[in-house]
């Protein structure tokens, strides 16, 4: 398995492009199996993710190709309906095509999920906005079947925030007959592209960056093209990788409306932030302020970047407390971290973070993308040589994250 080796203490200075998001390309590919028309994608990062969804739509039977950052789609004749379990096992977004699958076939198969250790991910609340739509869930061998003679609107509540069960809802109910409502509905980013990418495709979704988002089924859907909007966890992971360093970079390409908490929250312990369209500069401080942050749906501060946040707080100049309150098992980075010579004691989903003077290289071993992502900004700030391991868990979500460390000035090499 690969590996990066991190040579730390050096300051990060000049500009990185943010590539296109993930999480919103992710249920953006799968919404494709929706139409019969051709369609292009830009802005679509080249991930080890993006890659699966790609092989994924096209073993159902859709023709697509990826080059570059453009995805090509072609699937007007999808023969497969069954989601396998080698595939699906590598990545939980899979679980994507099945409320596509489900709104223009009323069937589908899709093995249960896996992707990154976190916690419990349950997805109940797919299954639950399913039924109401019309369909007959069961679970046979590991594979979750849905099926319907014909899906029609509903009113339709989560219980808890899931950006995963609002986007498979969204996907299943466009061509659902009458209105279709989600209550408590998920607010991010990526929903709203995955909203803006439908009705550019001729859904009739409204409310979307509320928590009430309404559709009316329509017959049928066309082609085009759609821009991904950029991946704010990358633009967030870069503004704390210019604070941990006390460097100076400058964010190209930056979702500067999605980045509000982070950019607040940074400003608090001592790092400039100046954004001016799609351009951030962060300035960071020699010692940054400790701080006291609650992980929380959108627009609070991501869940995803609580693990970057903490290797921030484990030089701070005091006391930080972090409370996860959105997955449990999200510390998984700690031990890692301690390893590197910070102070970070758990209870439950509070972490502690005493800060100390400085870090120190160390063998580690990345648990999960974000946890990764941690990492590999303790080791820029570390004295000495850190080598990370099981790194394509960064691979996942981070789009050539090596080579912009080090057009920025990082010694980071990946080595096989």
């Amino acid at each position: 398995m690969d590996k990066f080796i991190i040579e730390g203490g050096y300051s990060l200075r000049g500009a990185v492009k943010i590539s296109g998001s993930k999480n919103a390309a992710l249920p953006i590919m799968a919404a494709t199996l929706l139409l019969d028309k051709d369609c292009v994608l830009n802005n679509i990062p080249h991930l080890n993710d993006t890659l699966v969804m790609n092989k994924l739509v096209n073993i159902l039977g859709g023709k697509v190709s990826f080059e570059g950052n453009t995805v090509r789609t072609a699937n007007k004749k999808i023969k497969e309906f069954k989601a396998p379990y080698d595939l699906v096992k590598t990545m939980r977004a899979s679980v994507y095509v099945m409320g596509a699958l489900l709104g223009r076939f009323n069937k589908a198969e899709v093995a249960l999920p896996g992707g990154c250790i976190i916690g419990e991910r349950p997805i109940n609340l797919h299954l639950m906005g399913f039924e109401k739509l019309g369909a007959k869930i069961t679970i046979e061998h590991g594979y979750i079947k849905a099926r319907a003679k014909k899906l029609r609107g509903a009113d339709i509540y989560l219980d808890t925030v899931s950006v995963g069960a609002t986007a498979n809802i969204l996907m299943a109910a466009v061509y659902a007959q009458g209105e279709t409502i989600i209550r408590n509905a998920a607010q991010e980013p990526h929903i709203v592209d995955l909203s803006n990418f439908l009705n550019k495709m001729g859904a009739k979704i409204s409310g979307q960056g509320t928590n009430t988002i309404k559709l009316t089924g329509v017959t049928s859907l066309k082609g085009g093209a759609y821009s991904v909007i950029s991946d704010y966890i990358e633009a967030g992971t870069f503004m704390v990788a210019a604070a941990i360093t006390n460097g100076k970079i400058e964010l190209q390409n930056a979702p500067a409306d999605n980045l509000e908490a982070i950019k607040d929250n940074l400003k608090d312990t001592g790092s400039e932030v100046k954004i001016k369209n799609k351009l951030i500069i962060v300035k960071g401080s020699k010692i940054p302020k400790p701080s006291k942050i609650d992980t929380a749906p959108y627009p609070g501060f991501p869940t995803d970047m609580q693990a970057q946040w903490m290797a921030l707080m484990s030089v701070s100049s005091g006391t930080s407390i972090i409370n996860e309150t959105i997955w449990e098992k999200r510390f998984m980075h700690v031990p890692e971290l301690n390893r590197m010579g910070a102070d970070i004691a758990t209870k439950g989903n509070t972490a502690v973070v005493k800060g100390v003077k400085g870090l120190s290289g160390a063998p580690v071993m990345v648990s999960d993308l974000r946890a990764g992502a941690s990492l590999v900004l303790a080791g820029l700030r570390a004295k000495g040589t850190t080598e990370i391991s099981r790194i394509y868990h960064l691979d996942r979500g981070y789009e050539k994250i090596e080579k912009k460390l080090e057009a920025l000035g990082a010694k980071i090499r990946r080595f096989k």
